[in-house]
This record gives C-alpha cells, structure tokens and sequence, in this order.
C-alpha cells in the first residue's frame, strides 16, 4: 500500500511518529481517529461502507450514531433522487417544463422553465446565491411570505440551458414540483418513496413559511443514513434488493452534464443536483460522485471502490470545513487497499 505522503498526512493532525519512514501505512480507523485533534470543534460524523457494510466510523465533539444533522444544500442532491422516484413511479417527466406540474406558476419565467435544466441549475432565471443583490437570492427566498408569489417574480436573466449558476430557488421548485406531481407534501413523498426503503425512521425536514419541506435543504438525518443513501445510489438505485430509482434515470442524473471546474475548486463537472471529480489517488485517477452541503457535508460514492464516505460538518460559511472533508475523503481513498 502506498504510504500517506507528509503533505496529506499534516493537515489530518498525526502524529509525528506516524510520519517516521519506519511506521506501518494509515489505516482507514487510524484516519478517522487522527480527526480527534481537530482544533475547529465542528467535524461530527465521518462514516465509511464498503460494499453496503460499515468499515469505519467515528462520532465528534458529542455527535453520536442516532444524532441527526443538518446537511444544508446535499439536501438538494435528496431532491434529486426525488425527482427520480417520481419518474420511476411515472409521475414527471423531465423533458417536461415547471409549469406543467405548477400551473400557480405557469405564466412566469420558472413556469417556462424545462426541468431537465432547472435540476442541472441553468434555469436561466436570476437566481445567484453568491449574489445578495439577485433577484432570486436564497436568502430572499427563506424571507418572503408568499413563496410561490416570489418563484413567479423572478425574472429570466439568461437563456435556459445555457449559463451554470449556482442557486437554492431552483431546488427549492423542484422540490414544489415532486410535491404537485406526486400529490402528497415533498417529505411525505420522501418517507414513503426514499426514507422507509431504507431503513430511515428518524428525520426533520425544515419548511418555508407556507408549509413545504424546502427541497433546497435544512433536511436532517443520522449519518449512516445518509451513507445507506449514498450506497442507494452506488447500487444503481437499488437497495436491500428494492428498486427504488430506474438505474437509467440515475446514471443519466449522475453524469457530467455541466462542466463547473472553472468556478467551483472542489468539482469537475454537474449532474441532476449532484457534483463529480476525478481525485488523483495515488497518481490514478479516480471518480467520485457526491452530493454537498453547507460547511463540509458530503455523501461521496466511489464506484471504482465500491465505497460511500459520508461527513457530517457543522463548519458553516467556513472555508475550511469543504477542505477538510475532501482532504478526509484523500486520506479515506489512499489509505485503502483496494
């Protein structure tokens, strides 16, 4: 096995014997264990599966196994698996537009909106999370008091299908759009459609002031629970030998859709509310897969692994809680021996 270089041993606070030329390489517990002298105080959970089964695990600063955390924008890539249930139980279609599944929308800029683009976050509407000043701002959104008055206020700014922006309305549609299609309140949908499945029984959901689960985020689950989901999605949309999402529907939503390397650091490419980037592995490339959230969340798949890392980070608006989840995520991928 290669051993840890000193560079990526550093940051994960091992010690300096671990570093001497004679000591045995890092194992994947002794990775997690290392995160123990984190200075920041806000790591919770890393949780590592290989082939559906718990490897490695380990709780922090007073998180435990049944504690549920806020996993703020990866709550986005759950609606996109959403969506894809929904399609599976022929609901939606997403060559179809907003409006078609939201008629209180349909005559705005969102209703004309296809929603293979809105989940690929080229809605073209003026919605920029990096913006304050933008029309369909997340924070604007979170303070309106009618939230379908405020989607049919957003204006177009570009083309459909042409410009990437990053931004929490159009999660936030998609999220009202499982809800019409499906009939039933998006984390009703979720319980039955995703949650029970697998296995899921304890969860909070946060709601904007009119009463919709927010398909943007602020959803709360335990970590090997969003680890089993990240296994859901390994598996093709299979899980406990349930088909839960078409395999087809998920491969396509996993795929680089949208080249996104230029403006985001930690990722190469976009799918259907879902990130991927190749990490160089000891000098191999590697593909993973992942959804991200807010301050270090992440539920990373490894398909050439057969690996689901997920983290739990409460390092909110802190740079470093990204970096430090990928740099776990290295450390996860060198240490092991497959």
């Amino acid at each position: 096995m290669r051993r840890l270089s000193l560079s990526l041993l550093a940051p994960l606070f091992l010690s300096c014997a671990a570093l001497a030329q004679d000591a045995p390489p890092a194992s994947i517990e002794q990775i997690l264990q290392a995160q123990d002298g984190d200075s920041h105080g806000d790591l919770r959970a890393v949780v590592v599966l290989r082939d559906g089964a718990i490897v490695a695990e380990r709780y922090y600063n007073g998180e435990t196994a049944d504690t549920l955390h806020d996993i703020r924008s990866a709550g986005k890539s759950i609606t996109a698996l959403l969506v894809g249930a929904a399609v599976a139980q022929g609901r939606l279609a997403t060559g179809r537009t907003v409006g078609d599944y939201w008629p209180e929308v349909a005559n705005s800029p969102a209703g004309k909106v296809v929603l293979d683009d809105l989940l690929t976050m080229r809605s073209g509407l003026a919605a920029f999370d990096e913006d304050e000043h933008s029309p369909g701002n997340e924070d604007k959104l979170d303070e309106a008091p009618d939230p379908a008055a405020f989607v049919r206020g957003v204006p177009a700014a570009t083309a459909p299908g042409s410009v990437y922006r990053y931004n929490s309305l159009g999660s936030y549609i998609a999220g009202r759009v499982v809800e019409n299609a499906s009939g039933a309140r998006l984390d009703d949908f979720a319980a039955k459609a995703l949650f029970a499945p697998l296995g899921i029984t304890r969860w909070s959901w946060g709601r904007d002031v009119a009463g919709h689960a927010k398909g943007q985020g602020n959803l709360s689950l335990r970590a090997r629970d969003t680890a089993n989901i990240g296994q859901m999605v390994l598996d093709d949309g299979m899980f406990a030998g349930q088909r839960m999402i078409d395999a087809a529907w998920l491969r396509a939503a996993l795929a680089p859709r949208v080249a996104i390397g230029a403006v985001d650091r930690y990722a190469d490419s976009y799918g259907y509310f879902w990130y991927a980037k190749t990490q160089d592995v000891a000098g191999k490339p590697l593909a993973v897969h992942f959804a991200s959230g807010n301050g270090g969340n992440k539920i990373y798949v490894i398909p050439a692994r057969r690996m689901v890392v997920s983290v739990a980070s409460s390092a909110y608006g802190k740079g470093y809680g990204q970096r430090r989840s990928e740099d776990i995520l290295k450390a996860i991928l060198t240490a092991d021996t497959r």
